[in-house]
């Protein structure tokens, strides 16, 4: 049966009491444990709400974004990926580490697609059927690690926590239908038509990587962020809404360097400051006082 089929649907992970529970949320907005239990949602610690054997994601996917970065709306011919490890996965309400030697944390906006079943050599059209649900997903990067892994993006984007992705899980929802808005300490920072930005959908992108690769149950893949990427400071709050399947937040915070100062360092380059930093000028006007207070912020 399609996601997209049937009325919305939205299941969470989370603790209550120390323990792990599942449940639905209902509309009286109370997240109804699978045991028959019910219980507010500030009464409840979120878990991620998929255990993933892996978390495949696309470099550039909508247009807005292409502009910006390449001044492209269809910067490369088909789609490219990268890889995030499962220690990347981050839950709502989780805290983002900004290490104190590193200085351009980014936040993406993205919706992310949750894979329901083995999936391998299917068609675009079929992939809707192996897909369990979609959720907001942060798909956090710290471009100080720019210049190096030869463009792997582990170091960028792998680092522990650069996954947050939740509340939950939703089905009944088609995401190209809906509106994509990241915000920055409250204040929009991000915002798209999903289904008139991206130049590949989620269909296409799992069609195309299970070509190759068998994706398994749990398996996440995040189809990418629109224009206005920008870097954020430890304090900061950052969330991804898509409406009618939910809101994701986060908050990024500061730790020490690592002890051990042998390795690539991270770096002040002029690639990490054109990715972190963005073209001011190919951006919506509503998102540059943000932006340029934040560079002020940095200054």
């Amino acid at each position: 049966m399609s996601v997209l089929a049937g009325p919305r649907i939205e299941r969470r992970h989370i603790l209550v009491g120390n323990s792990a529970c599942w449940c639905t949320v209902r509309d009286d907005g109370m997240l109804h444990l699978d045991d028959g239990r019910a219980v507010h949602e500030k009464d409840a610690c979120h878990l991620p709400p998929c255990e993933p054997t892996k978390i495949i994601c696309v470099h550039l996917s909508y247009s807005s974004r292409g502009i910006e970065s390449r001044n492209m709306r269809q910067p490369t011919p088909t789609p490219t990926y990268f890889m995030k490890p499962v220690s990347a996965l981050n839950a709502h309400g989780g805290e983002i580490v900004r290490p104190e030697d590193c200085r351009y944390l980014n936040y993406e906006g993205e919706f992310a697609a949750i894979i329901g079943k083995v999936t391998r050599n299917i068609l675009p059209e079929e992939a809707w059927e192996y897909i369990a649900g979609f959720a907001p997903a942060l798909d956090m990067g710290i471009h100080d690690f720019r210049d190096t892994d030869s463009g792997s993006m582990l170091r960028v984007k792998g680092q522990d926590g650069y996954c947050p992705i939740g509340p939950g899980i939703v089905s009944g929802v088609d995401p190209r239908k809906e509106t994509l808005r990241t915000y920055r300490n409250g204040r929009i920072v991000q915002e798209a038509q999903i289904g008139e930005e991206m130049v590949w959908g989620a269909d296409y992108m799992i069609a195309d990587i299970a070509r190759h690769i068998t994706l398994m149950p749990g398996d996440i893949v995040l189809t990418g962020t629109p224009c206005h990427s920008r870097a954020l400071e430890p304090g900061d709050t950052i969330e991804v809404e898509i409406t009618n399947i939910g809101r994701l937040g986060a908050r990024v915070v500061a730790a020490p360097a690592p002890r051990a100062d042998i390795g690539h360092p991270p770096m002040d380059t002029p690639e990490a400051r054109r990715v972190a930093l963005g073209h001011d000028e190919r951006v919506p006007d509503r998102f540059k006082d943000n932006y340029r207070a934040a560079a002020l912020k940095r200054a």
